[in-house]
């Protein structure tokens, strides 16, 4: 009997008796929210993103949002970002009272497409939002320039893009901000959700902290309605457990990425080329027309895919109300792409077996 192949695996492996540690530390310190591991996180996660300042929050979502309440963003105001992330890209628009204008993608990378977004620029555009997707960096250089020629904000979602680079310089670090996710799916997963923005602006960042904590200023002083939106002690010190692994996966994920490129050449599914040796592979999506029977195929030998994303935002009901145009590159790629299984502690062996099932798919 064959073991099967998951989609991916959560369950702690060589960080084990690291997470144990640290949540040991927490636990007989007593202290649980706001204290030293979210500090002492977030140096460290600065760090590693080549930014001078990052703040842990409650999610990627909130990040983003955050980011663009402390640059004053207004009702009506129209943010650009692409038609192809999870909703939460657009939702974090929308939960400031700005409006998501959807632009299509690049139809290699997968990304923001350049001129489609200059296409879409108007007086009330006041921020650019690019994504990194499926570990992949957008051209965030061109876009960078972009914003600056219309005196716009470029905020970037790393979300799925944790140490990826872009012509050699780290994501992230182009605009006023760069929001990032450890949901446990992530390439730097917390035990639950878990966010932090990244910037180089000392007053964004302390805005930011302000506005994570209930506007407060200082303690039980508050000057804003604000929520609160915290990354919890346990899941900052099991963070800073899993960190320094963080190079090593990545590199990891490379090799695997490196087998199914090889490996899938000849196969009867496309595989979106690598446009930067900076990619992360957070997932490694393949693009065929006849994803469902590819999908029961490996099903029936035992290995796990996920789709990532079977709408285009442009298409979600969610967003009806901003009357977004189409976006025919993006759903195209949504009814095609499926996600095989890429995670560091996926064995060479089943990566074997997942190359040679999809070589096996017969072509009809």
């Amino acid at each position: 009997m064959t073991t099967p192949v998951p989609w991916t695996s959560l369950t702690p492996h060589e960080d084990a008796a690291d997470i144990e540690t640290a949540i040991r530390r927490v636990l007989n310190r007593g202290w649980f929210v706001l204290g030293p591991e979210v500090e002492g996180f977030e140096a460290e996660f600065a760090a590693a993103t080549g930014s001078r300042h990052a703040v842990a929050v409650a999610s990627g979502t909130d990040a983003l949002m955050l980011i663009l309440r402390a640059l004053g963003l207004n009702s009506g105001d129209e943010v650009i970002t692409t038609a192809l992330s999870a909703v939460y890209t657009a939702q974090a628009v929308m939960m400031t009272g700005a409006v998501p204008v959807f632009a299509d993608i690049e139809p290699r990378r997968l990304t923001l497409d350049l001129n489609q977004v200059e296409a879409l620029i108007c007086p009330r555009t006041a921020a650019i939002l690019p994504v990194h997707l499926y570990g992949q960096p957008a051209p965030v250089d061109e876009l960078a320039a972009l914003a600056g020629r219309h005196g716009l904000a470029l905020v970037e979602d790393c979300c799925q893009a944790h140490l990826a680079t872009c012509n050699g310089v780290p994501v992230g670090t182009r605009g006023a901000a760069a929001a990032y996710s450890f949901y446990p799916t992530k390439n730097l997963g917390a035990l639950g959700d878990g966010g932090a923005v990244c910037t180089d602006d000392g007053d964004l960042a302390d805005r930011i902290r302000q506005l994570r904590n209930g506007g407060q200023t200082r303690r039980d002083h508050h000057t804003e309605v604000a929520g609160h939106s915290r990354l919890d002690e346990l899941h900052a010190a099991v963070l800073r457990a899993r960190l320094p692994h963080l190079a090593d996966w990545t590199r990891r994920r490379r090799v695997i990425a490196g087998r199914y490129r090889a490996g899938l050449s000849t196969s009867p599914v496309r595989v979106p080329p690598e446009l930067d040796a900076g990619h992360v592979y957070h997932l490694f999506p393949v693009l065929t027309d006849r994803r469902d029977q590819l999908r029961n195929h490996l099903r029936q030998r035992e290995i796990a895919s996920l789709i990532h994303y079977p709408v285009p935002m442009s298409a979600q009901p969610a967003f009806a109300s901003v009357s977004p145009a189409p976006s025919p590159v993006a759903q195209r790629v949504c009814d095609e792409l499926l996600s095989l299984p890429l995670y560091p502690a996926l064995a060479d062996d089943d990566v074997t077996r997942v190359i040679d099932a999809v070589c096996a798919w017969p072509v009809t």
